[in-house]
This record gives structure tokens, sequence and C-alpha cells, in this order.
């Protein structure tokens, strides 16, 4: 048993294997973003309580130097804003040079401090006794972040196995967490029955995503006028019905005349369709456009100057791209799902995703908007801020009470 302790004294071992992992990948993912916004954010509001740790490549377990882990940061959030790797061998040099300086170091514990071990992303859940040993070596509550419980809700959306390794993931979640933070109320509703048959009730908050502050940009040029949909191209984004609008929009037009869409994302899974169409379709030469390599600041310079954000998903745990847009102030049009609702605050046109007129009636609407129009409205909330999404973090960390490590089996 570790003591007791006042409000504010308990210690942050924030886990980093999601971005220790993914040292080779050139752009983030909205998973690798939250962990690096809990990073940063819980080193500008406690640096005083916090520690970092991961489980490295090597699969050993174990704290990391954080002199090392805010160089690592550095250069990760540098690689991310502006210039990816610059060529193979500087991609290589650095997945060395950190994995290195980021070698997992013996875990040694105060027991008279009261400690959380905190993740953002869900890395190792699949592995429920990795958790366990885990929580044994650090003597720590388990409180994590849960994104979505999308491959059980849609496991036709899923890869092949994957809600299998949700539901273990949800497994090890409702059975060893002791604080969960939900990116929405749509998860935390999701989740509550998978809690409610564990028996346990650990701590729950809903704290929305945070945004980053807009970048400044130089004056938009006058040019032709663009669309964008930001997400992995997978099944469950509906990629499929923006093409085939475009489509026709191209055949009834010409592909000249029409505004183009920019999809922007890395290719997933299960996605055939989407890709015949973005390759083989020639009326979607000179109006589509592919961008699956873009460096953040080029992904908000073309999200700030667009016509709209256009987001037609069937599902989703939160929706950061239409919170961001929003705090924009770029109009967005979106399926009419409780996620997108929150994320939007209001501030969208909701639309059935199966609803191709209404979509291609929302599309031409916006279509016609003067750049001034479609830049000139101020962040619509102030609250939808990593410091507040934290903050409520810290909360829940703080309600915690003493650790008794007695595991499940």
């Amino acid at each position: 048993m570790i003591a007791d302790a006042r409000p504010g004294d308990t210690e942050i071992v924030l886990d980093l294997s999601r971005l220790v992992s993914r040292i080779l990948h050139p752009t983030p993912t909205g998973v690798d973003r939250c962990e690096m916004a809990y990073a940063r954010g819980l080193i500008a509001m406690v640096p005083e309580r916090l520690a970092f740790a991961a489980v490295h490549p090597s699969a050993f377990y174990g704290r990391l130097d954080k002199a090392a882990v805010l160089r690592f940061l550095d250069e990760t959030e540098l690689r991310w804003q502006h210039r990816g790797f610059s060529s193979a061998w500087d991609r290589r040099r650095f997945a060395l040079a950190s994995l290195v300086a980021l070698r997992p170091r013996r875990v040694s514990v105060d027991r008279s401090v009261r400690r959380a071990y905190v993740q953002a992303s869900p890395n190792n859940l699949t592995r429920p006794d990795r958790v366990k040993h885990i929580l044994t070596r650090e003597q720590a509550h388990f409180v994590c972040l849960v994104h979505d419980l999308i491959p059980l809700e849609y496991p036709e959306y899923a890869r092949p196995g994957g809600a299998a390794l949700h539901a273990r993931r949800v497994e090890t979640i409702v059975t060893l967490a002791d604080g969960i933070v939900a990116n929405s109320q749509a998860t935390l509703d999701a989740l509550k029955p998978y809690l409610a048959r564990s028996g346990r009730q650990p701590i729950t908050a809903v704290a929305h995503l945070g945004t980053d502050p807009p970048m400044a940009f130089p004056p938009h040029r006058d040019e032709r006028p663009f669309f964008v949909c930001i997400g992995t191209i997978e099944p469950r984004k509906n990629h499929l019905l923006l093409l085939h609008l475009w489509r026709r929009m191209s055949e009834r037009h010409g592909a000249g005349n029409i505004p183009k869409l920019l999809i922007i994302g890395r290719r997933g899974w299960e996605n055939e369709q989407v890709i015949d169409m973005l390759e083989r379709c020639d009326a979607l030469e000179g109006c589509v456009e592919e961008h699956n390599r873009l460096p953040d600041r080029e992904v908000q310079r073309l999200l700030r100057y667009s016509q709209g954000l256009l987001i037609p998903s069937f599902a989703e745990g939160y929706g950061m791209p239409v919170s961001e847009a929003i705090a924009l102030g770029v109009p967005v049009v979106c399926s009419d799902i409780p996620a997108l609702r929150e994320a939007a605050l209001g501030n969208a046109r909701f639309i059935d995703p199966l609803d191709g007129p209404g979509w291609l009636a929302a599309i031409q609407d916006l279509a016609s908007l003067p750049v001034a129009e479609r830049v000139a409205r101020p962040d619509l909330r102030s609250d939808r801020s990593w410091q507040r999404h934290l903050q409520i973090l810290l909360d829940v960390l703080d309600r915690l009470g003493p650790v008794h490590k007695k595991l499940p089996r």
C-alpha cells in the first residue's frame, strides 16, 4: 500500500510508447498528436510532478531520461510541422539516435508517494499482463484516455481481426483503469455498458480534445476554390460519397470549372474502391488531389483557406479536424452523428452520411463564398484547449485514493 497524499501531490508517469514506436513515421496520426499534447501540456503545467516512461521497441519497459525526451519531442514536432525526413539516411540516423537516447532505465519508486501511470494512446492495451507488470513495478494507479469503441460498434469498418483486438483493449481498460478520460460523451456512453458488466467503478470524465494555436500565414492569393477532407482513407470515413459527387460535378460542368477536392490523409485499409477511383477515374483528374504526407503547417494552411471542411464519416470517436476547423473559422459540413456534433459545438452543417443530394447542395452553397467571408470568423469557443483538457485529467488524478496493487488475475 502507498500512503495517502494531498490533492496535487500525485506523481505522473506519462507513457510515451506510441511516439517512440513511431519514430520512423514522417507525419502524425490523431493519436500521435494526443500523446504529444499530453507531453507538452504536462511539462508546462506540472513539470515537478512529471516523469516519462515507455515500452521500448526492444520490448523493455522503463523510465526515460527527461532531457532526452525533450530533445526527442522538439525534433519530432519540427518534423511534423515543416519537413518530414530529408532523406532515408536522415530517417535512419534520427531513429537510431532516438532509440539509444530513449533506452529504458530501471524503475525505482518511493512507496510513500501516490503515483499515476497515464496513457494517452492504446499502445500495449492488448497485453493486459504487460500493463499489470508495469503497474506493479510503478506501484501506481492506471489512468487512460479512451479514443473510441468503433471497432466494437462497427466491426465492418475495422481491419480484419480489429474487433477482437479492440475488445482486449477495452477489457484491459475496464479491468485495470482507476481513472478514465473519454474524448467525448459519445465515447463514454459507448464504454458504459462494458464498465457496468465489469462491476468496477473507476473515476470517469469527459475531456474534449484541444486544438493547437493557429499559425500565421501570408495573405491568400485569389485562386481556384477548393474543399478539404482530412482523415485516413478507410471505409468509415466515407470518402466514396465525395468522390462520386465530384465525378458527377465534373461530368456536368467540366473538371476545370468546379472547386477542387483535396483529400488529406494516409491510405488505410479496406479502401480498394476509393483507391480505384483516385487512380483510374478520368472524370476526377484535375479536380481531385490526394495528399498523404503533408507537414502540419501545410495542412493548416490548406484548411485555413479552403471553402470548407467536409467530413462525411459514418462513425467517429470525436473529430479533431472538425474542432480545428471551427477554431480557425472555417465552414464545416459533417455527418449528423453525436461525436461530430460535440466536436463542432453546433457550428456546422450536419447532414446524414448517406444523403448525397444534401451533401451536393451544401457543397454548392459553400463553393460561392468569397475568401473574405470564409476566413473572417474568429475562434468560436475558447475552452477547447489542451490546457482545459489536461486540467480535467489532473482533476481525475487528484481524486484518486491510496494505491492498492492487488491486481486482477
